[in-house]
């Protein structure tokens, strides 16, 4: 496995770098995000996981959320991987911005052409914390994941899914029933086609009515998000989660939209929440 370093920065008594490497999974070039705190120079330390939503890259939570101090008060690495795919262009990939390019969705897709490269779920949850573990700075043992929106959906179905592989789980203005909503059935239908047994397993709504989930899961959600009603329904995970006896704490944060001033604003709440159980 060869990673190329693309920069390098100080951070809060830490570092931020910024790389790439040949997927296996997506079979093209791939970019991600991590902040080594400071602890991590005399011991590994627990690995949170952030998803970006619908047109963001590996940059865009490490600029704008406004993480990297309290993580290295809590001694937490940050990694952020890309959307999807970009440098294997596919017909249609940049046709618009809720499908294609910076819109993976975090599935492993079914459909051509799709499927040749846009695998994010098993690019996620397999191979990227196995480039991770061989940076030697963090605890296999101890992995979260979090994410906004289009990747709150996809922090949410990791967690579901993969229990044992991560202790702690939230998420900012998820799609939570991406299934009955315009973005998840566009996306759904590009990548996995028709089949709605594949799509259920996508939807973290579904997922947890199903099966319960042992541990708590924190969900932010602003009031004036425009997206609110049509594409993010969190009452349907709500009401999923009281049917499987899951614990969900779905704060309703009054007058906060969609974007990365309401995500910075409760940050450490979440960062606190993950630390609680890494």
């Amino acid at each position: 496995m060869t990673l190329t370093k693309i920069s390098e920065h100080r951070c809060f008594d830490g570092t931020q770098v910024f790389y790439s490497h040949e997927s296996v999974e997506c079979r093209t070039e791939m970019r991600f995000s991590v902040f080594v705190p400071p602890q991590a120079q005399s011991q590994p330390v627990p690995v949170l996981y952030y998803l970006a939503g619908l047109t963001c890259t590996e940059e865009t939570f490490m600029i704008k959320a406004g993480a990297q101090r309290v993580a290295a008060q809590l001694g937490l690495m940050l990694v952020a991987p890309d959307t999807s795919p970009r440098k294997a262009r596919l017909p249609g990939d940049d046709a618009s911005w809720d499908f294609g390019l910076g819109a993976g969705f975090y599935v492993d897709a079914t459909a051509a052409p799709w499927s040749q490269h846009y695998r994010m779920y098993s690019y996620v949850t397999r191979e990227l914390p196995e480039v991770i573990a061989s940076l030697g700075k963090s605890r296999a043992d101890r992995q979260g994941i979090f994410g906004h929106s289009m990747g709150g959906h996809g922090a949410l179905v990791c967690a579901l899914r993969n229990p044992d592989q991560y202790r702690s789980v939230s998420a900012f203005a998820p799609i939570a029933a991406p299934m009955q909503c315009p973005w998840g059935q566009k996306a759904f239908t590009g990548y996995l086609g028709a089949d709605h047994g594949a799509w259920s397993q996508y939807d973290a709504s579904a997922l947890v009515a199903r099966q319960r989930y042992e541990r708590p899961i924190l969900v932010d959600q602003g009031t004036a998000d425009k997206f609110l009603t049509e594409q993010l329904k969190p009452e349907l995970l709500e009401a999923a989660c009281r049917q499987s006896g899951t614990t969900l704490r779905l704060r309703h944060q009054a007058g906060y939209d969609h974007g990365y001033y309401f995500i910075s604003t409760f940050m450490e709440d979440h960062l606190r929440h993950h630390a609680q159980h890494l």
